[in-house]
């Protein structure tokens, strides 16, 4: 385990208004989960968040909205706040996470100075139709052209314990391998109790085993991060995950629960006698 660990840091500049009917997701308005709901999150908020993540070491600080896809309002707010980060952190490599996006949307954000985009296939295509009914598998794996087609770095990953077969774990590590992402986020179904999806089955062990299996079929990849669910998943052996094959995670809180503090992550990680990187390859 002689690897650099890759930080980053998450930025949920738009929470909570989400009109989609993802089973997976508290931001729906549809299930009425109480987390924080705003439309914008204040300019200088996100410029304190950025701060403190550049200097916990992360390198990568990603924008994200709760909407199925980007709009014009939006679109102008993820590229405002895109320019005043980079004025005050221009060390910290900008991602966009903000649902599906055209070919001229993207070109956009990349104007603006976004560096690399983020949208998940979640699943599998045959399995997605289980927990979404409100747009198709297909406009993610469009979305993730539109972002190669751009010339932005993509990241794109999934959820494990959904309530997936096995098979549609492999199918969607094959379909997120077509698309030759640099960085896979692999996310753990946390549960809200306001959620239909059942609570997550995987024990630790598979879950080790999934990041492994990620690794390997999507071999060309930089980066295999655990995101969503990491504490919640692996607990004590949250360590393991370098040894299974995560090179990459994110500190911080997440979009609607809290991670660990971001001193305990590189305590963590200071006595695996892993490094943060310091650049982006």
């Amino acid at each position: 385990m002689n690897e650099e660990i890759f930080l980053c840091s998450i930025c949920n500049i738009n929470s909570g208004t989400c009109k989609e009917d993802c089973k997976f997701c508290s931001q729906s308005v549809r299930y009425k989960a109480d987390i924080e709901r705003y439309k914008q999150k204040p300019i200088e908020q996100i410029l304190q968040e950025a701060q403190t993540a550049r200097d916990n070491g992360a390198l990568g600080f990603c924008l994200v909205t709760a909407d199925k896809g980007l709009t014009d309002k939006s679109l102008k707010f993820v590229c405002d706040v895109a320019k005043e980060v980079q004025k005050v952190a221009p060390q910290l490599r900008l991602i966009g996470c903000n649902g599906t996006a055209t070919l001229e949307q993207l070109l956009v954000l990349k104007e603006a100075g976004i560096k690399a985009y983020n949208h998940n296939l979640e699943t599998s295509e045959a399995f997605y139709q289980k927990i979404c009914t409100t747009h198709p598998w297909s406009e993610r794996y469009e979305t993730c052209q539109n972002v190669n087609a751009a010339g932005l770095t993509l990241i794109s990953g999934g959820i494990f314990g959904l309530g997936e077969s096995q098979e549609d774990r492999v199918a969607m590590l094959q379909s997120l391998k077509s698309l030759n992402p640099s960085s896979v986020p692999i996310n753990f179904y946390h549960h809200n109790v306001a959620l239909e999806l059942e609570p997550n089955p995987l024990t630790t062990d598979e879950a080790l085993a999934l990041i492994r299996l990620t690794r390997e079929t999507v071999d060309k990849a930089q980066r295999i991060m655990v995101a969503g669910g990491r504490e919640l998943m692996f607990g004590e052996r949250q360590a393991e995950i370098f040894q299974n094959g995560a090179n990459s995670i994110v500190i911080g809180n997440y979009l609607t629960t809290k991670g660990r503090g971001m001193h305990q992550d590189l305590e963590m990680l200071r006595s695996l006698h892993l490094e943060v990187a310091k650049k982006v390859n």
